[in-house]
């Protein structure tokens, strides 16, 4: 046999699997003939594909359709049991680790505190420590793992498996893959926080069935992740996301960003922005909450503090989210503008404020957004919020298995 057309069968055929696999993913429960229906493939083609992902353990039967005339038709779930995913969610100040089964459900999961002025080796060396708990204490278990997937700020090469630049952690030229496989021996995947989360929506989300979204990932920094006609946008060289350092101010006295610039959006909208308002407001003496749950709970400001002044009503807790919305909304709008989205998902650590930011949100994008195009744009919060990122990292390696079934492989 020609060796180019054995190539070429193989081609197809993978293709295939990785077709009704995802297929089986985004509408199950399906039975084989709405898989042919739908794919346009014949229903001998999709038995022998479908038995195939059986017999890797990716996909089970479970139950019967007995709705409508004939027999009744089998029906097709992912396996949820096809083996665990180690998650890990690099912060600036925190390092998650997770661990899960193919559908994102966590089996496993620890978040500790970083201190972003430690150096880049430390941090590692932390992260690295907490995956090796969670691997072991899945084997325990008895997990076979897929893989890991890897989320941080910054720009990455994917297929390198480097991180670039980080401008919030200052750091250059990370081999995170290497790094990770030579520790773990699992294969190991890398990828922007804010391109992982939006992969995670569009698998797991309120993103299944969208072709075109943003997903706006904020807490120390902003970040985006865009789908068009169902995929991942990458730009050019993979380095396309990076919205939060899009410039929304020009003044040159305004505050220095981390990435060098002034007047970069996320300076006005990310997590210490609002920790900024808030210290500013205590210093002309506003009354305020804010200091009595800080000496009640010997902690410093933060997000989950200034928060929990606004539930209880706190009114300067409360204008120093909305005013940080409102800066969102600048950026949220000229997203719209640009790319016509049908949904702006928020998620992320700040998306805890979500009740308090999206009302400022929507209103800055009502005043300056295309009215025609802002009204077909639905601006909503992740399912997922602050573990957006971390779902993300676990979503890189289901990606991966629904697009390579073949290539599986269990550790």
């Amino acid at each position: 046999m020609n060796p180019k057309n054995t190539a070429d069968q193989a081609f197809v055929r993978e293709t295939n699997l990785s077709l009704v696999l995802r297929l089986i993913h985004n509408q199950s429960p399906v039975s084989r003939a709405q898989i042919a229906t739908i794919t346009g493939l014949n229903k001998s083609t999709v038995s022998s594909l479908v038995d195939e992902l059986i017999d890797l353990g990716l996909v089970h039967e479970t139950g019967s359709n007995t709705g409508g005339a004939g027999r009744p038709a089998t029906l097709l779930e992912i396996n949820p049991l096809a083996g665990s995913i180690v998650g890990v969610e690099l912060g600036v100040d925190f390092v998650s680790v997770a661990v899960t089964d193919v559908l994102g459900n966590i089996q496993w999961r620890r978040r500790e505190d970083a201190d972003p002025s430690d150096d880049q080796e430390k941090m590692i060396g932390q992260t690295l420590q907490i995956v090796k708990e969670a691997i072991t204490a899945g084997k325990r278990k008895g997990y076979k793992f897929l893989g890991l997937g890897l989320s941080t700020p910054g720009t990455v090469d994917t297929g390198k498996g480097l991180l670039i630049f980080a401008p919030n952690l200052h750091w250059h030229n990370v081999p995170f893959v290497k790094i990770f496989s030579e520790q773990t021996k699992l294969k190991v995947f890398v990828e922007n926080d804010a391109n992982a989360a939006a992969i995670a929506e569009h698998l797991f989300g309120t993103a299944r069935q969208c072709r075109d979204f943003l997903f706006v990932f904020a807490g120390v920094g902003i970040g985006g992740g865009l789908f068009l006609n169902g995929k991942l946008y990458r730009g050019k060289n993979g380095y396309a996301g990076e919205i939060g350092h899009s410039p929304i101010m020009a003044e040159p006295s305004q505050n220095v960003c981390h990435c060098g610039n002034r007047g970069c959006w996320e300076t006005y909208a990310n997590q210490y922005s609002i920790i900024q308002r808030m210290q500013a407001r205590l210093e002309v003496k506003r009354t305020s909450i804010v200091p009595k749950l800080m000496a009640e709970k010997n902690s410093p400001m933060s997000i989950p503090l200034i928060k929990e002044a606004a539930d209880a009503g706190d009114k300067e807790a409360i204008d120093s989210f909305t005013e940080a919305g409102h800066a969102m909304g600048q950026g949220f709008a000229g997203l719209i503008n640009i790319f016509n989205p049908e949904k702006i998902i928020l998620g992320g650590p700040l998306s805890v404020a979500g009740e308090y930011l999206l009302p400022a949100i929507k209103e800055t994008v009502d005043r300056h957004s295309l009215p025609e195009i802002d009204q077909q744009a639905e601006i909503l919060l992740s399912p997922f919020g602050p573990d957006a990122s971390l779902i993300g990292a676990i979503a890189i390696v289901v990606d991966d298995v629904l697009s390579h079934p073949v290539n599986l492989e269990r550790r």
